[in-house]
């Protein structure tokens, strides 16, 4: 694949300012609900070659359908303790998302939470605001989730390391959002990468694929995680917001949840996207 560097200047001039897609953190009246929501939550942000395989609620995305399933539980009965994340299993949180507990992501769930539990207990004191308060800025707070294994996001390519740390970036961004980790930083974080926002710029035309790759993404077959195209796809895509981010006021985490949000249009949700089972993404 190849990007149309020739597009890079007009596609960010046509960017909204920032903070134009912009919604409220769930919990941000609630400091330690809101810290555990981000973590929780992030923690199993993952999935989306499934997506097509689970129980949707009316109306919503898979990421959506999952969103709302853990914000009801904490609506309901506050968020999880320390002792409930490590005691955490295939069905219960199957019942929080609605699903069923044989699918293959509720046991990945659960195991996610449970490392969760177990690294708030033993580096945090039970707290989820202990994450934010030992960090001295954002990229570092999203270091210390990169190192849990609910986190984990590295892929090898052609004897290289690959740190993506979608999810983890994306915890230390959703933090921030809430009011929860007032820390410097933000801008140094890069995309957050998945395979929605490769979609994005493949269907607007920045994104160049081989013929090939595109006729089995249009064929919905699914890509090997760690394969070459599944990383170039979400490498390439990184490097397109890092030059869109150049090349406008906004940053590379901006760029990015606009772009995604893009991706939430009926005209891009139309349209097969690259897929792939993985807990990265």
């Amino acid at each position: 694949m190849r990007i149309d560097l020739e597009t890079i200047e007009r596609y960010a001039a046509e960017l909204p300012p920032a903070g134009a897609n912009g919604e409220p953190a769930p919990f941000a009246d609630e400091a330690e609900t809101a810290a555990a929501f981000a973590i929780c939550m992030n923690a199993i942000n993952f999935g989306s070659g499934w997506w097509p395989t689970i129980n949707k609620r009316p109306g919503h995305s898979g990421y959506a359908t999952m969103a709302a399933g853990v914000r009801d539980r904490f609506e309901a009965a506050g968020p999880w303790s320390v002792e409930e994340l490590e005691a955490m299993s295939a069905e219960t949180i199957a019942e929080v998302v609605g699903q069923d507990p044989a699918h293959p992501l509720m046991p990945q769930f659960a195991a996610a939470l449970r490392d969760v539990g177990s690294h708030i207990r033993s580096d945090f004191d039970d707290r989820f605001l202990g994450s934010a308060e030992a960090a001295e800025s954002i990229p570092a707070l999203a270091e210390t989730f990169a190192a849990w294994t609910s986190f984990a996001d590295v892929s090898q390519y052609d004897g290289r390391r690959v740190p993506f740390y979608k999810r983890a970036q994306l915890a230390a961004a959703d933090l921030h959002r809430a009011g929860v980790a007032d820390l410097p930083g933000l801008d140094r974080l890069t995309a957050f990468a998945d395979n929605l926002v490769p979609h994005v710029l493949r269907i607007d035309g920045i994104l160049r694929l081989d013929p090939d790759l595109t006729a089995r993404i249009e064929s919905e077959e699914l890509l090997e995680h760690g394969s070459p195209e599944e990383i170039e796809l979400r490498a390439c895509a990184v490097h397109v917001i890092e030059l869109l981010a150049a090349a406008s006021p906004l940053a590379s985490a901006e760029i990015d949840s606009t772009l995604w949000n893009r991706g939430r249009g009926r005209g891009y949700k139309s349209l097969p996207r690259p897929r792939s089972r993985n807990a990265a993404y």
